[in-house]
């Protein structure tokens, strides 16, 4: 006698995971050799400038000259961004800043490095990354669906923060012990490696055509209006710009505190960028556990926990003053900071359309960066007046008050009516209903959202070739590795 089993019932099943593609692995490389580059001179700079000067005053100018670029640049180079091909854009200033270095080679070998010098430097070095951190920054959701922005940005932010401060730091230490022209001349490289990745590894070109030409300051004056009225964005940008400011000014004089022997740790310079590689340690595993950790805890909740965590964290080296101390703090700053990067990258991705991603980037980081240089020469005052420690217990405190600022206003609801919105004023196309979206497989053809643009449901800008419209993959929209500080910003994607 037999018997019949009914089939179980079927499984739910999962939808495949889109690829990332080829053209976002090129751009993964460049922005790799950039931050290495970033890393080494993070990392490098401060201790060639200590065998010039022992002045707080003089050690944070270096690093106020690096960030003061977004405050007088921010919002010309977010219009650019939105008028010009965003990877030229990262060509022309890879370039600028290979020769920059160069030139600081050059001088090294000619025995006139100084401090105006290395001023100077940083400055123009400044200026090259706002540029390439806003195109950068917008030409992400260009190259990957929007389903994977998330796993885009974790990576981006693994990538940036190994070889920055997991890889750059150390090999700061080593081509110091070569001279001080390898410090210049290594990055000066890695630039050139960066802007030939993305000439060669992303075919196409990633201009977002808008459908009326405006006047530039009308266009500045829209970026910034969009974020001060946006009720997540504005919030996020206000804390965040004040814990950048926090941070900063923190970093730019906390090798005085670890590094000779005057200082409160002791460290020799080489053993300062090992321990700076702790930092690096952190991040990496932010980076990974990001996407799992919001699924569980939510976004919005998540990303302000770990603000207030980073900012708590600041104060612990002036309580505790040893290296090991220091170290397990510099794995958790990395650690938080990084999940909190993942998680507001992503949702400005999201909230913002893609038409607008330069403009509302460089009005946001014309204040959440523009206030850094601001915090650094605070910092080099203060820490002249009144010692290190009352810069790092001022720091922390606004910190944790600009934290408690956006948890009082922000919600999640917020960030989803936003999207909705986004979404809603983008009418859906019939390719983008029958997900035309190209393979991996396609991604080497030309990619052209320069012209002929028509909007596919998500504000998506699909582009015309030889009369056959193809979807390119582009979503709704973000840093910089910090050449100066040990750490990255805190809040830098809400900037």
């Amino acid at each position: 006698m037999s018997t019949q089993h009914s089939p179980a019932a079927a499984a739910p099943v999962e939808p495949p995971v889109e690829p990332l593609g080829r053209r976002f692995t090129a751009a993964l490389g460049a922005t790799g050799a950039a931050n290495l580059a970033d890393g080494v001179l993070g990392m490098g700079v401060p201790l060639v400038a200590l065998t010039l000067t022992r002045s707080p005053g003089q050690i944070a100018l270096i690093t106020a000259a690096a960030w003061l670029p977004w405050l007088l640049l921010g919002l010309v180079a977010g219009v650019l961004v939105d008028r010009q091909d965003r990877r030229v854009v990262q060509i022309v200033a890879m370039t600028v800043r290979a020769a920059v270095l160069a030139s600081a080679v050059a001088l090294i070998a000619t025995d006139r490095l100084t401090m105006t010098a290395l001023v100077v430097i940083a400055l123009i070095y400044g200026a090259t990354e706002v540029f390439a951190d806003l195109a950068a920054g917008a030409l992400v959701p260009d190259l990957v669906p929007r389903s994977r922005l998330g796993a885009a940005n974790g990576r981006t932010l693994a990538v940036q923060t190994v070889t920055n401060s997991f890889v750059g730091a150390p090999i700061a230490g080593a081509v110091l012990t070569l001279g001080t022209g390898w410090v210049f001349g290594v990055p000066a490289a890695l630039a050139v490696a960066s802007a030939v990745l993305l000439w060669r590894g992303i075919p196409g070109r990633y201009r977002h055509a808008p459908t009326e030409r405006k006047h530039a300051g009308r266009e500045v004056v829209e970026g910034v209006t969009f974020l001060a009225k946006h009720r997540v964005l504005g919030p996020l940008l206000l804390s965040g710009s004040l814990m950048n400011m926090a941070s900063t000014g923190y970093f730019a004089v906390f090798v005085l505190w670890a590094v000779g022997p005057g200082s409160q740790l002791g460290m020799r310079a080489e053993h300062y960028t090992l321990l700076a590689a702790t930092l690096a340690v952190g991040a990496v595993g932010g980076s990974f556990v990001a996407e799992a950790l919001t699924r569980r805890v939510g976004e919005v909740r998540l990303m302000l926990g770990c603000w207030l965590v980073n900012s708590l964290l600041l104060i612990v080296p002036v309580l505790v003053r040893s290296v090991g101390a220091v170290a397990v703090t510099l794995f958790l700053l990395g650690f938080t900071n990084t999940i909190g990067n993942v998680i507001s990258m992503s949702m400005r991705q999201r909230i913002v359309p893609a038409t607008m991603l330069g403009r509302v980037g460089g009005a946001g980081r014309t204040l959440g960066y523009g206030l850094m240089p601001v915090g650094a020469l605070l910092a080099g005052i203060v820490a002249e007046t009144w010692g290190l420690e009352a810069v790092f217990v001022g720091g922390t405190a606004l910190a944790v008050l600009a934290t408690l600022g956006s948890m009082a206003v922000v919600r999640q609801r917020l960030v989803d009516e936003a999207e909705a919105a986004v979404l809603a004023a983008a009418p859906r196309t019939e390719d983008d209903r029958h997900d035309d979206t190209p393979s991996d497989d396609d991604v080497d053809a030309p990619s052209d959202v320069d012209s002929h643009a028509t909007t596919a449901a998500d504000g998506r800008p699909t582009a015309a070739h030889d009369e056959t419209v193809t979807p390119v993959r582009t979503t709704d929209e973000p840093a910089p590795t910090d050449v100066r500080p040990v750490t990255r910003s805190l809040a830098e994607a809400t900037a």
